[in-house]
């Protein structure tokens, strides 16, 4: 079932109820989530070995760009998203003034402009895992389209991390489940039935996904008067 607002929270729900501990007294958010980030793991495997996408291009929220600032990192701040893969497009505007415009991308800053005071960012590169610019002079804010991964590694103890995986609620309920069933309640034949069930939600989802890229159109089988004589195996 695709449940865009699908939490960590409710698959390890889901996981404890299957073990008989809908009350979360030995499978607890604490204990689960390290099995729920193995069966992500898997999932991305599954997904990448069938040519499913694992990877989404989605639009930051405004980042500012102080004056004189001419690098974004995952660690400066303010920083590069944390999901970020590669960037897509970048826009620009000044501080809080609409709209945004595009900047063009390039693979060597101009040394010709190496100095030049002007308001606008204008260009920028990607390399080493960060954004560089020609600093301006003025305070600017950015957007940036970029790719990001689906799959994250989750860290809440609260259970409110995201699953931004369509489809993928059973398959993570019933492996998380299986994972904790034989690691934490070292049950293997609980851990097998469930795996059983994780074995078929995946299965389920790969299809859906395969349905999805194929895009063929089909059309009715003729009649013929002998179907009913016709068995399936």
């Amino acid at each position: 079932m695709a449940t865009p607002d699908l939490t960590s929270g409710r698959v390890m729900d889901q996981s404890a109820a299957m073990l008989n501990d809908a009350n979360k007294t030995v499978y607890t958010y604490t204990a689960q989530l390290p099995y729920l980030n193995m069966a992500l793991q898997e999932l991305q495997e599954l997904f990448e070995l069938n040519d499913v996408p694992v990877t989404q291009t989605v639009t930051s929220s405004p980042i500012a760009v102080a004056a004189n600032v001419s690098e974004l990192t995952f660690t400066t701040v303010p920083p590069l998203p944390s999901d970020l893969i590669e960037p897509q497009m970048l826009w620009e505007r000044a501080n809080g003034i609409d709209p945004y415009v595009p900047m063009s991308k390039l693979d060597v800053l101009p040394l010709y402009m190496s100095g030049v005071q002007i308001p606008q960012l204008l260009y920028y590169v990607w390399e080493s895992q960060a954004l560089r610019f020609i600093a301006a002079n003025a305070d600017n804010q950015i957007k940036i389209n970029y790719t990001k991964a689906l799959f994250t590694v989750f860290t809440s103890i609260l259970g409110t991390d995201q699953v931004n995986v369509i489809n993928a609620e059973m398959f993570l309920e019933y492996r998380t489940a299986a994972l904790c069933a034989y690691f934490i309640g070292e049950n293997p034949t609980r851990s097998e039935e469930l795996n059983s069930f994780a074995a078929l939600a995946v299965d389920r989802v790969l299809g859906i996904g395969a349905k999805g890229r194929q895009a063929i159109m089909t059309r009715r089988r003729p009649f013929r008067s002998g179907w009913k004589r016709r068995s399936f195996v």
